[in-house]
């Protein structure tokens, strides 16, 4: 993520799970929330690793989707919002040969509105969503309070956040570029581009579905 320090993602469990008992399985969150570092990760288990970001690795998939996808076995394909084509040619893949796992997509959280996508892989597909990091991901603990919650136990809080501490880590947010940023004008300036990179991402999907 840029040099910027690696958390763990909590949710990383929840996709290993997904992936042991369905053909495909889509991350999908905000851009710069973490999703190609997790689908990294995840490519030293034996799967390969592409990316659409890469020019002639998205070339590919738009001319000929079928040929890209035939062969692939578990595989990540990154930011697959570039080249919905994929979906039905993946949806093809999946209805051959439909073990669990083949497929771990990653993409932005408008990807399921995109045409082509949303009813291609229904009943083939589960969604999990990133966020950016949770505050338990940035202090390295896992959360514990749900659970004890469900067998009758009401835990004390520890290390109450209130006041201008608090407005301060709302401010910061969850982003692991913003949070690097010294001091709140350098992480508004991120947080401007950010937003105006989105908006404009967003406008140029949305003329494209048009045309």
């Amino acid at each position: 993520m840029g040099g910027a320090r690696l958390y763990e993602r909590f949710i990383r469990g929840r996709l290993v799970e997904a992936l042991s008992d369905t053909p495909v399985v889509l991350l999908a969150g905000p851009r710069r929330s973490g999703k190609t570092t997790i689908a990294r990760s995840m490519s030293n288990v034996g799967r390969v690793y592409l990316t659409l970001d890469d020019q002639t690795t998205l070339e590919a998939a738009r001319t000929d989707p079928i040929a890209f996808v035939r062969g692939l076995d578990l595989a990540i394909i990154d930011e697959v919002q570039r080249a919905p084509e994929l979906m039905l040619a993946i949806k093809k893949a999946v209805d051959d040969d439909y073990r669990p796992g083949r497929f771990l997509l990653t993409g932005s959280a408008n990807v399921m509105t995109l045409p082509r996508v949303a009813d291609s892989l229904a009943g083939r597909m589960e969604t999990i969503k990133l966020l950016p990091l949770s505050r338990s991901e940035v202090l390295g603990r896992r959360p514990t309070f749900l659970d004890a919650v469900f067998v009758g136990h009401l835990p004390k809080p520890k290390n109450v956040i209130i006041g201008k501490s608090l407005i301060e880590l709302t401010l910061i947010g969850g982003y692991p570029e913003a949070m690097t940023r010294a001091g709140g004008r350098r992480r508004q300036d991120w947080g401007r581009s950010y937003l105006t990179s989105v908006l404009t991402a967003i406008f140029a999907i949305s003329r494209t579905s048009r045309s």
